[in-house]
């Protein structure tokens, strides 16, 4: 048996029926030319009925709320399923599908994911729609977990199905498995990463006073920022990711700060529509991966993150000026957790975020809210990748939205596309696929400065 980490734990503490804390992906496939009318069904039949037992991390079932152990009853029909929409489906009935499917919590008393197979979709297209639980995976780990299902070459036939992923890449299941620590060694590793976080709050006192620092009880009221249902809508969009490298470099800053600056201005639009901005900025919490990725011995599939706030600036109309505060901020962050190893950036976020994590919880204290929103960016593939010879057209990460947090934007970056993903309470926040359109317009704002 594996123990839960802190951060797995409190995944699953926050998780009750309005707020689900799975994570999944909506990976859109060409169907290849010349394939049979019976393409789809025949990789579901090949995939339902291998015999071969789940690897790594899909045999895990949550016991005792604080540890993972191997499912020794395990089913395929608990987790697999097979839709097949009304013909021609548009991307408004996936998403309209996907979305129902992204609010249902998944059964504890099971491995906690879904795999669903959903054909019919205009253009000679299928989907996979795959959700996990967030105490199982971190984005960046689920991802990695996909792509090892995958392959780079179009000839590629593979028999097992993405559950059993594992037993194709044996000699690589050291670099994906968590190594298994006894409570000793997580107790003194956990100590010696004490005295080097303790070093950075009290750094704290003194960098609070730097203009581009974030306290964490900044962020302003605002319609985003409501006790959300269970209802869920999922809107996504593909765009070019050389517009957002030219921003870049033209202004001297990093692609993830164009990704907020556009952001930024998107929800600035959409926030002036529903008279709901407030005057002071919005503050996005920004996920920052702890994994080396040269250090094959990190890359587990638990979860290797912390956090940092960005000022979102949106109380500027200047859209330069907005980059140029977002800048600021991560940078002013970043610096801060360059200065500590993994357990320490840990302790730190859960000390420094303890507060903003007490008012998710409880809903208290709205006046100290640490961030409006999570803007997450998780890294893709730089090469197309294959499905029996089916050709990934796009994927899309769909993450969770939390109480008082009634949004959520997710991207992944894509051979030369950015592929964003929003998740929203629809109850909450109406015609949040408005977001897409404004963005659209941010970077053609963005290109007409640059080209005066």
């Amino acid at each position: 048996m594996r123990l839960l980490t802190a951060i797995d734990q409190l995944f699953i503490l926050l998780e009750n029926r309005n707020q689900p804390m799975h994570i999944g992906g909506l990976f859109l496939f060409e169907i290849p030319d010349g394939a049979s009318d019976t393409f789809v069904s025949d990789l579901v039949q090949q995939m339902v009925t291998q015999k071969t037992p789940p690897s790594f991390p899909f045999n895990q079932v949550l016991y005792h709320l604080a540890w993972w152990k191997t499912d020794e009853n395990f089913e395929v029909d608990h987790h697999f399923r097979h839709i097949a929409l009304p013909k021609p489906a548009r991307i408004r009935e996936l998403l309209t599908y996907v979305s129902q499917e992204h609010s249902k919590l998944l059964n504890r008393a099971k491995p906690m994911w879904e795999c669903h197979i959903i054909e019919g979709i205009e253009g000679n297209r299928f989907a996979l729609y795959f959700k996990i639980h967030h105490s199982m995976v971190d984005g960046i780990a689920a991802i990695r977990l996909v792509k090892k299902s995958l392959s780079e070459s179009p000839t590629e036939r593979i028999s097992l199905p993405i559950w059993s992923l594992m037993t194709r890449h044996r000699h690589q299941l050291d670099a994906l498995i968590p190594e298994d620590k006894s409570i000793l060694r997580v107790v003194k590793e956990q100590a010696l990463a004490i005295p080097p976080a303790i070093k950075a709050l009290g750094k704290n006192v003194v960098e609070r006073f730097h203009k581009d620092y974030i306290t964490t009880t900044q962020a302003p009221d605002s319609p985003l920022n409501q006790p959300v249902s269970s209802s869920r809508r999922i809107s996504a969009q593909s765009y070019d990711l050389s517009r957002f490298q030219t921003i870049a470099k033209h202004y001297a800053v990093t692609v993830n700060d164009v990704i907020l600056a556009i952001c930024s201005g998107a929800l600035r639009r959409y926030l002036l529509d529903i008279n709901g901005l407030p005057k002071k900025p919005l503050i996005a919490f920004v996920p920052l991966s702890l994994r080396d990725d040269n250090d094959s011995a990190s890359q587990h599939v638990g979860n290797q993150i912390t956090f940092i706030l960005a000022n979102l600036a949106t109380h500027l109309a200047d859209p330069v000026a907005r980059l140029k505060t977002i800048n600021g901020s991560t940078k002013n962050s970043k610096k801060r957790f360059s200065r500590m190893k993994q357990a320490s950036s840990i302790i730190y976020s859960g000390v420094a975020y303890s507060r903003s994590g007490l008012q998710v919880l409880t809903g208290l204290f709205p006046d100290y809210r640490g961030f409006n929103l999570i803007i997450s960016n998780v890294p893709g593939s730089h090469q197309p990748l294959y499905w029996q010879g089916a050709k990934l057209q796009a994927l899309y990460p769909a993450s969770i939205v939390l109480n008082d947090q009634a949004m959520n934007i997710t991207l992944c970056t894509y051979v030369d596309k950015i592929e964003f993903c929003i998740v929203t309470c629809s109850q909450i926040l109406p015609h949040s696929q408005r977001l897409l359109a404004y963005m659209e317009e941010e970077l053609k704002q963005f290109e007409s400065l640059m080209g005066n």
